[in-house]
C-alpha cells in the first residue's frame, strides 16, 4: 500500500497506462497506432522484393526483377501504400545508435525499406531501386508509378550523411527521367545537426527515441514540403597527391572554370578537378583546419567519438591546438590572415558579373553559409534589419533564396562571442556564385562554387 492506502500494483498499473497513452500522441494530439502507421508506409511486397534483388544484382531490368511485376499483375489486387517511406540508416553517426534504431524501425515498416548505408549506398538505391519501380511503371503498373510519386526518404544519420543522400537523390534531375526528387526527413544522429534543426527535425537523437520515432515518421508522411538550395562546387588543383574527399566530392575530368573571369599568373599544365554539391556551409582557413583534424582523428581513433558531447570536447580541443586563439603560435604567417594567400570574386544579387571583394586583415576564417544555422544551431549571420540589409544591398537569408551568405572570423575569441550569440560575425558578402583563388607564393588551387538547382526536404 502507499501513504494514500491505494494499492501500490494499482498505481503503477495506472502510471504505465498513462504513459503508453502520452507516448502514443503526437505534439498535436493525434494518436499514432503502430499497426496503422505500419499499414500506411509500407510498401507492397512485391515492390519491397523487386526493389531488393535489383539492388543486389545490380540490375534493374534482369529477369529476375521482372518476375515480382509479373505475378504481381496475375493476382491484380496490389495497392500502393498511403505514405510509402524509405529509411537510410548510418550505423556510425553520433553516439552509434544506428543497429538499435534499424531494428526499431523495422518494428515500424518491412525491413526491405531500411537500409544500413554500410552495406547499401544512397547511389545504388537511386540507380537500382528506384529504377525499378521506373521500369514498373512503364510497363503499365498502376501501383509502382503511385509509389514512384509518393515516395518519401528519410536519413538517420548527421549532416555528412543527409548530404550524401540528397545528393544521390539529386541526380535524378540530371538523369532526364522525369522523376521527381523524393522529399527527405531527417533523424539527427550526427554531432551538430545543423542541417536536421534548420528544417524543424531537432538538434540531437531523442532520449526517448523507441516513442518519438514513430511521430518522426507520421510527421515525414504528413508534413509539408519546403524547398532547400544545393550548390555546385568544383576544385581545380595543380595535379599531384589525390585528395581525400567526402562522398559528397568525386574527382571528374577537368573542367574549364568560368571564362568571364581569366585567372591572372601563370597556370599549370596539368590540373586535378573535383565535383560535388553542399546543402550546409564550408570554410577556408583555421576553422576549416580544426574541421579537417578532427575528421581525421575520428576515423583513426573513432573510440574517442562516440557521441555528440565527446565529438565537441574534441572539437574545441582542436580549436586550441591549431592556434585557433592564440595566433602568435601559429608558425605558418599565412594562416594568420587569409588576406595574405586569398582572393574572392562574387556575383552579387541581381548581378550576372563577378565583383573582387576584399578580405580584412584580421579575418582567419571565411565560412560560406547556405543555412541559418552553424555549429550546432547558431546563427551568426544574425536577424539583420531591413535598414541593414538595403544599405548592405543584402536580402533576407533564407534556404532557398538562391543567395550564400559568407562572413569572417577573427579569431578564437571573436569566433566564441559569435558563437554565444553575443555578437554577429563579420559580415563579407551575399552572392549567387563565388569563386575562391588561394595561392602561397605561387598558384595552389580555386575553387568555384555555382548554384544550379533547389532540392526538397519536408517539415
Amino acid at each position: 500500500m502507499d501513504p494514500s492506502g491505494t494499492p501500490r500494483g494499482s498505481s503503477t498499473s495506472g502510471r504505465s497506462s498513462l504513459l503508453d497513452s502520452l507516448r502514443g500522441f503526437t505534439l498535436s494530439g493525434v494518436r499514432i497506432q503502430k499497426e496503422e502507421l505500419r499499414k500506411k508506409i509500407t510498401l507492397p511486397e512485391y515492390l519491397r522484393l523487386a526493389m531488393r534483388e535489383a539492388i543486389r544484382g545490380k540490375d534493374a531490368s534482369a529477369s529476375a526483377v521482372v518476375r515480382f511485376h509479373e505475378a504481381a499483375r496475375a493476382a491484380d489486387g496490389a495497392e500502393p501504400a498511403e505514405w510509402p517511406i524509405v529509411v537510410f540508416v548510418n550505423s556510425k553517426s553520433g553516439g552509434r545508435h544506428g543497429p538499435e534504431l534499424k531494428a526499431r524501425l523495422e518494428e515500424l515498416m518491412a525491413e526491405e525499406q531500411v537500409f544500413d548505408l554500410s552495406t547499401v549506398k544512397p547511389h545504388e538505391f537511386v540507380q537500382y531501386g528506384l529504377s525499378c519501380l521506373e521500369n514498373f511503371a512503364s510497363l503499365g503498373d498502376t501501383c509502382a508509378k503511385q509509389t514512384l510519386e509518393k515516395l518519401r526518404i528519410v536519413v538517420a544519420g548527421g549532416d555528412g550523411t543527409v548530404g550524401w543522400v540528397l545528393g544521390c537523390l539529386g541526380e535524378l534531375n540530371k538523369q532526364g527521367t522525369g522523376s521527381t526528387v523524393p522529399p527527405t526527413g531527417i533523424i539527427p544522429l550526427g554531432t551538430g545537426n545543423d542541417l536536421s534543426r534548420s528544417f524543424g527535425w531537432g538538434g540531437s537523437f531523442p532520449f526517448n527515441w523507441k516513442s518519438s520515432i514513430k511521430r518522426t515518421l507520421d510527421k515525414v508522411a504528413r508534413g509539408p514540403v519546403v524547398r532547400l538550395d544545393s550548390w555546385q562546387v568544383l576544385i581545380s588543383m595543380p595535379a599531384g597527391k589525390k585528395l581525400d574527399t567526402p562522398y559528397s566530392l568525386k574527382e571528374t575530368e577537368e573542367t574549364p572554370l568560368d571564362q568571364e573571369l581569366e585567372v591572372e599568373g601563370e597556370l599549370p599544365e596539368k590540373v586535378s578537378c573535383y565535383q560535388g554539391v553542399f546543402y550546409n556551409y564550408f570554410s577556408i582557413g583555421m576553422d576549416a583546419q580544426v574541421a579537417h583534424g578532427f575528421h581525421h582523428l575520428r576515423n583513426e581513433r573513432p573510440y574517442l567519438a562516440r557521441g555528440p558531447i565527446s565529438n565537441k570536447i574534441i572539437y574545441s580541443g582542436y580549436s586550441c591546438k591549431q592556434g585557433w586563439f592564440f595566433t602568435p603560435c601559429s608558425s605558418n604567417p599565412g594562416l594568420r590572415s587569409l588576406k595574405n594567400i586569398l582572393r574572392i570574386f562574387i556575383k552579387k544579387v541581381n548581378s550576372s558579373k563577378w565583383e573582387q571583394i576584399s578580405v580584412a586583415s584580421s579575418v582567419r576564417s571565411i565560412v560560406v553559409l547556405n543555412l541559418p544555422s552553424y555549429g550546432s544551431g547558431r546563427n551568426p549571420w544574425g536577424n539583420l534589419k531591413p535598414d541593414y540589409l538595403e544599405k548592405r544591398g543584402f536580402v533576407e537569408a533564407r534556404a532557398d533564396d538562391g543567395y550564400l551568405e559568407i562572413f569572417g572570423l577573427k579569431q578564437g575569441w571573436h569566433a566564441s562571442m559569435v558563437m554565444a550569440e553575443l555578437i554577429s560575425a563579420k559580415h563579407i558578402a551575399q552572392a549567387s556564385a563565388i569563386r575562391f583563388e588561394l595561392r602561397g607564393g605561387e598558384w595552389k588551387k580555386i575553387i568555384y562554387a555555382n548554384g544550379w538547382g533547389a532540392m526538397e526536404t519536408t517539415d
